[in-house]
Formats: structure tokens, C-alpha cells, sequence
């Protein structure tokens, strides 16, 4: 599908004629400030002034925080521009907001080697070894569609796009497929992203953790089938996967709390809700590096949305899958009584 767009470290290509001035890793400082108004108007799409406006507004509200880790600190005037010049520009990937704005610790990136090991000792702290991180999907409301109305409609009678994100044990997005309907199957729309080829040269030694809507593979790892039978270890297993993978559904849960336009994204062009969504995926990543809490109670569905319309054979369990969620199973610690 045409409007699909994804965002990791190896599929986002250079756009080098994107704009009319050449990149520049101080573009924000240097170059930005030299457009004329209207310049800025064609690369920003609101005037200099209403960016200061919303950047003092942001500044001054309850979701900015002033960073205090080591990381680069930004500014409001910053977070503000930056996600203007991304909302604007049709075809930028993450990549290019990384180069033009100097940002490239803020993109939406797989982990790299040293962080794996992180990430792994997290996961092997919580009692299940080898987890890089939780695979899920969301549904982020929508008016209902000119075309094809019906392929939008969820399984909870809703229009909706779907968003296929992987997140780490802090809760960051490390990998996300936007676009697909919201009537297709999770294991449909990891079959079409191109996480799905590329898993076992992401994960490696590693696997990640997912509900049973996805196929378990050798590097995703997914519960038993309760029929009633289950063995003990089988419940353990489970039941410490559950324990684990909660952490995909708290990161939407986060994001959705944050940025209440995901909760009804009412923009008409299918094509501009799916940027969006990543736009805001990006702002997501960004505000964790931040530290920034949330307040409240999260609005986390606890029951998996997209179920139906599965084609034959499409969530079927890989045999080397199967083998290593046995070879996991029989390591985990018994945590049941």
C-alpha cells in the first residue's frame, strides 16, 4: 500500500535536494534564521512569529521539561521547529530531521550493540533472558474515510490506522510501521513490514517478545495456545512473557497520554495521519529521553483489537520458533507457586 511509511536506521533514504539550501548540521542556528518571511512560511508552513508563540506556549506548559541527563539539551523554540519542518515536508524521513537538525540521538533507531546488552539485562533482571524488546500494535482513531470506508473499520466497529512499533524496557520507540487499515490482522501487518525479513539480523543472539496475534519465530517469541492443557512450565513461561511484554502497551499508553490528538487523529488525508503519527512518535522518544513523567491513569486496552480477517496460515508458528520458545521455556525460573 502506497501510504505505508516506516522509520528505522537501514530503510529511510537521503533526500539531498529536499530544500533549497544545502544540509547543515547547524541548520537550525544558522540557516533558519536567514529565511526571509517568506521562506519560512514555504518551509514551515506558519510564520515566524506564531512559531515563537507556540514554542513560549510549550515552553511554559506542563509537557515540556528542561533536559537534565547528558544528551544535548533542546529548547522549546527547537522541539517546536523541528516538528514543524517534519509536518511540512511530504517525503522526510527521520534521517533528515536528524541531519538538519542535528538530532541524530533523538531518531528512532534499533539498538545498537552496546545497548542490546542493556536492554538484555533489564529483561534478564525481570526473569526472562535474551529480550531486546515488545512488538505490538495500536489503533489510532480516524474519521471515517472517503475510499475504501470498510477496510478501515476495526474489530470494535471504529475507523482506524494501525501502528506496528517495537519499544526497549524504558518504554523508547525502537522501530514502527504506520498505514495499514485497521481491520488487518497484527501478523498481516508485520508480515508486510520490513521488520519481518530483517529480524534476524536485528536481534541476532536476541529476540523480542509479542501477544499471540503474531507467528512465533525464532527471534519473537509469543505465548502458548491456552486450551486448558497447558503444562507448568508453559503457564510460567506465559505467564513471565505477559509480565514482560507489557511494556509495548504502556509505551502507546504513554504516547497516546501525552499527545491527546492520537486518540482522534481527524485530519482527512490518509497520507497526512499516517506522518503524523510518526511525527508524534519522534516527540514520544524525545520526551522519554527527557525523563518527562506522566501524571494520571493511562488509558491502556488490555484486550488486543486487531483479531479478524486473518488469512489461512498467516499467524502460523515457525518450527525453529517453536524450538526456541521450547529452549527459553525450559531456562525461565518458576515464578508460579
Amino acid at each position: 500500500m502506497s501510504d505505508h511509511f516506516t522509520s528505522s536506521d537501514e530503510d529511510v533514504e537521503e533526500i539531498a535536494e529536499l530544500m533549497e539550501v544545502p544540509k547543515n548540521s547547524n541548520y537550525f542556528e544558522e540557516t533558519v534564521p536567514q529565511y526571509d518571511n517568506a521562506q519560512y512560511m514555504e518551509h514551515f508552513r506558519i510564520s515566524r512569529q506564531k512559531t515563537a508563540d507556540l514554542a513560549e506556549r510549550f515552553k511554559n506548559s506542563e509537557y515540556f521539561n528542561y533536559q537534565e541527563g547528558g544528551a544535548p539539551k533542546i529548547s522549546a523554540l527547537k522541539f517546536i521547529t523541528t516538528f514543524l519542518w517534519f509536518a511540512g515536508h511530504e517525503s522526510v524521513g527521520f534521517r533528515d530531521v536528524a541531519d538538519r537538525f542535528n538530532m541524530t540521538k533523538k531518531v528512532i533507531v534499533w539498538p545498537t550493540a552496546n545497548e542490546k546488552v542493556v536492554i538484555e539485562r533489564h529483561f534478564r533482571e525481570n526473569n526472562f533472558p535474551g529480550v531486546i524488546g515488545a512488538i505490538d500494535g495500536t489503533h489510532i482513531r480516524i474519521d471515517k474515510p472517503t475510499e475504501d470506508a470498510d477496510s478501515y473499520l476495526n474489530r470494535k466497529h471504529y475507523h482506524s490506522i494501525q501502528a506496528q512499533m517495537v519499544c526497549d524496557h524504558r518504554k523508547m520507540i525502537r522501530d514502527i510501521f504506520v498505514g495499514f487499515p485497521g481491520s488487518v490482522h497484527d501478523s498481516r501487518v508485520l508480515r508486510n513490514s520490513p521488520l519481518y525479513n530483517t529480524l534476524p539480523e536485528k536481534c541476532q543472539d536476541y529476540f523480542i517478545l509479542g501477544d499471540s496475534g503474531y507467528p512465533c519465530l525464532p527471534h519473537l517469541l509469543t505465548p502458548f495456545r491456552d486450551t486448558g492443557q497447558l503444562s507448568r512450565r508453559q503457564r510460567n513461561y506465559n505467564y513471565l512473557l505477559s509480565k514482560n511484554r507489557y511494556l509495548a502497551e504502556h509505551s502507546f499508553g504513554i504516547m497516546k497520554h501525552r499527545f491527546r490528538q492520537l486518540y482522534h487523529l481527524k485530519l482527512r488525508c490518509i497520507r497526512d495521519i499516517v506522518h503524523f503519527i510518526r511525527a508524534y512518535a519522534v516527540l514520544h522518544n524525545i520526551a522519554i529521553e527527557d525523563d518527562f513523567e506522566i501524571q494520571g491513569d493511562l488509558d491502556i486496552d488490555p484486550e488486543p483489537i486487531a483479531r479478524r480477517d486473518m488469512v489461512e496460515g498467516e499467524n502460523e508458528d515457525d518450527v525453529n520458533g517453536i524450538q526456541q520458545r521450547n529452549n527459553v521455556m525450559n531456562i525461565l525460573p518458576f515464578m508460579l507457586v
